[in-house]
C-alpha cells in the first residue's frame, strides 16, 4: 500500500475532516495568545503603535529577535500538536500512515535530505562571500547566537514539520481520498501552499511575482513526496532550508529576523530570488531519483489511486 492509499486508512467520514481543520485552527489560535498578550501589553504601555500592528515587519521589531522567533513559531507548535492528535483520535490513523508508505518512518532519508540541502545553502553563502563580499556584513554575537541555536534547533523543526504534515501529509492524502487520483493532490497542495505565503514580507518587498517561487517550492516538495512514497525527504529539506538560513544569513526584508552569522544588505530583486531555486530544485530531484531509484514517474505523479480493501485494524500511534 503506497503513501496516498494510506489516506484511506482510519476513518474518512466527511465531518471528521472538518473537525480536524477546526481543531488545528484552535491549536494555532491558542498558541498565538502569548504573542497577542505581549503585543497588547506593549500597546497599553505606549511601546507599540496600534495603527501599525498589521505590519508583520513592525510587529517583529517590537521584540528581541530570539523572543520574537519563539512567538512566531509557537502557533506552529500548537498546530502540529493539534493535527497529530486529531489524526490519531478523530481519524484513528497512525503517524506512520500519515508520514510514509513504508512500514516505518525512514529517518535516514530525513537526515540525507537535510544534510544535502544544508551543504548547498552553505556553499551558496561561501560563493557569495567570495564573489560579492560587500553584500554580507558580519552579524555574529556569541550569546544571542547560542540562544538562537537552541531555540532554532528545538522549534524551527516544529514549524517546518507542521507545514509538511498539513500540506504533503494530511491535505495530500485527503485530496487523494476525494479525487482518487494523484495529479489533483499535487496541484491543490502546491498552489495552496504557495498562496498562503502571500502575506510574507518577502512578497511585500519583491511583489507577487515571488509567488512563482512559493508555488514552485510546493510542487517540488509534492513531487519528491509522491515519487519517494513518503514525506521523509520533504521533512528533511524544509527543516534544513529554514533552520540553516535562520542561522547563517537573514535580511531586514525577510520573515525571519534572527541573530544570524551574516546579514545580507544587498538590494534584492525578483530574478535572484527565484532563479537559483528553480534551477536547484530539478537538480535535487535528480539527486533523489538516482539515490532512491525512482521509476514509473507518470503513474506516481498523475495516475489513478487504487482504493485498497481495508480491514478495520489501525496501527498504534
Amino acid at each position: 500500500m503506497d503513501f496516498l492509499q494510506k489516506g484511506f486508512l482510519g476513518q474518512t467520514d466527511w465531518w471528521k475532516y472538518i473537525a480536524t481543520i477546526v481543531v488545528v485552527i484552535m491549536g494555532v489560535f491558542l498558541f498565538s495568545i502569548p504573542h497577542s498578550m505581549a503585543i497588547g501589553v506593549k500597546t497599553a504601555l505606549g511601546e507599540a503603535d496600534a495603527s501599525r500592528l498589521d505590519d508583520v515587519s513592525y510587529v517583529m521589531s517590537l521584540f528581541d529577535s530570539n523572543v520574537g522567533l519563539v512567538y512566531m513559531i509557537l502557533p506552529f507548535v500548537g498546530g502540529l500538536i493539534a493535527l497529530l492528535v486529531s489524526v490519531k483520535y478523530i481519524h484513528k490513523q497512525s503517524l506512520v500512515h500519515l508520514t510514509t508508505g513504508r512500514e516505518k518512518i525512514d529517518w535516514k532519508r530525513v537526515r540525507f535530505s537535510f544534510l544535502v540541502w544544508m551543504a548547498i545553502i552553505v556553499s551558496f553563502v561561501l560563493i557569495q562571500l567570495l564573489v560579492a563580499p560587500e553584500s554580507l556584513v558580519l552579524n555574529f554575537q556569541w550569546k544571542p547566537f547560542l540562544i538562537l541555536l537552541v531555540i532554532g534547533g528545538l522549534l524551527i523543526p516544529f514549524q517546518t514539520s507542521f507545514e509538511e504534515y498539513v500540506f504533503r501529509g494530511y491535505l495530500m492524502q485527503t485530496m487523494g481520498v476525494l479525487s482518487r487520483n494523484r495529479w489533483f493532490p499535487l496541484l491543490f497542495t502546491s498552489v495552496v501552499f504557495g498562496v498562503l505565503h502571500i502575506s510574507n514580507p518577502e512578497v511585500a518587498k519583491l511583489g507577487y511575482g515571488l509567488m512563482v517561487y512559493y508555488i514552485g517550492t510546493g510542487f517540488f516538495l509534492g513531487i519528491i513526496t509522491l515519487m519517494d512514497d513518503g514525506m521523509e525527504l520533504s521533512l528533511g529539506f524544509h527543516a534544513a532550508n529554514n533552520l540553516i538560513s535562520a542561522l547563517l544569513v537573514t535580511a531586514d526584508w525577510q520573515v525571519f529576523q534572527t541573530y544570524s552569522i551574516f546579514k545580507d544588505i544587498a538590494e534584492p530583486n525578483l530574478i535572484t530570488a527565484i532563479v537559483p531555486s528553480m534551477v536547484l530544485f530539478p537538480v535535487m530531484i535528480f539527486v533523489y531519483a538516482k539515490r532512491y531509484g525512482w521509476t514509473d514517474w507518470k503513474q506516481r505523479l498523475t495516475g489513478e489511486i487504487e482504493v485498497p480493501l481495508l480491514e478495520k485494524e489501525y496501527d498504534s500511534f
